[in-house]
């Protein structure tokens, strides 16, 4: 039974027991023992165990963990050591075009961002070793359904990040009117120019959070 050590555990107890969720644990087991799988299994649910429920103030939204050797720890767009990949740059690029926000770290890890209230969920939360999108389909998308359809039936707002045609088709899943939600091009390079560029999420974020009388985002 997976233990998250938060609110999660309540919310998400049903999903874990689903049969969906108990066949893709099956393929899980299997291609663990066969393969090369990131994150390190450890570390599949770092995103959950790291933003409680009640603390997420943003999700950032992302397809699946990136495919290589030490960067996949649990939280999209974020590696565990190591020099930001591109994606990752282009996010940091972003940010820094906004000079008066205030600046977090520029290493890999994402952490702090978790930390301070933003759900780094990838759509599909494991991958094959130099495969990606290997995992796609297997039951992981149905699960991270469930965690966006408990955000959305929350009363307290949400902000929702979803950059690229992928995220942005989880849309129709925030009905809440409560919510905002904010959509941009892939930071990918070979689509941050096509509208991730210029797009100000960062700061507005940060500018309904301060409305709301709640702590910004160090970015």
């Amino acid at each position: 039974m997976v233990n998250l050590g938060n609110d999660w555990d309540d919310i998400l107890s049903a999903e874990f027991k689903k049969d969906y969720y108990l066949k893709l644990r099956e393929f899980l087991k299997d291609e663990y023992a066969r393969f090369k799988v990131y994150p390190p299994m450890h570390d599949i649910f770092n995103a959950l165990r790291t933003t409680a429920f009640k603390s997420v103030k943003a999700v950032i939204l992302g397809q699946d963990p990136y495919h290589n050797l030490g960067q996949a720890h649990g939280m999209c767009f974020s590696v565990m050591n190591g020099a930001p990949p591109p994606s990752l740059q282009n996010i940091y690029r972003e940010i820094d075009n906004n000079n008066d926000m205030e600046k977090g770290s520029r290493s890999g890890d994402l952490t702090g961002w978790a930390q301070s209230g933003v759900l780094l969920l990838n759509t599909v939360l494991t991958v094959r070793e130099n495969q990606p999108l290997s995992h796609k389909g297997k039951g992981w998308e149905t699960f991270t359904d469930a965690v966006i359809n408990a955000l959305d039936k929350r009363e307290k707002p949400v902000i929702f990040l979803l950059w690229g045609a992928q995220a942005k088709a989880k849309a129709q899943l925030i009905s809440g009117r409560q919510h905002i939600v904010l959509t941009a091009a892939h930071p990918s390079p070979l689509s941050a120019y096509n509208g991730f560029f210029g797009c100000g999420h960062f700061k507005r974020v940060n500018e309904i959070l301060k409305e709301r009388g709640e702590t910004p985002i160090s970015w």
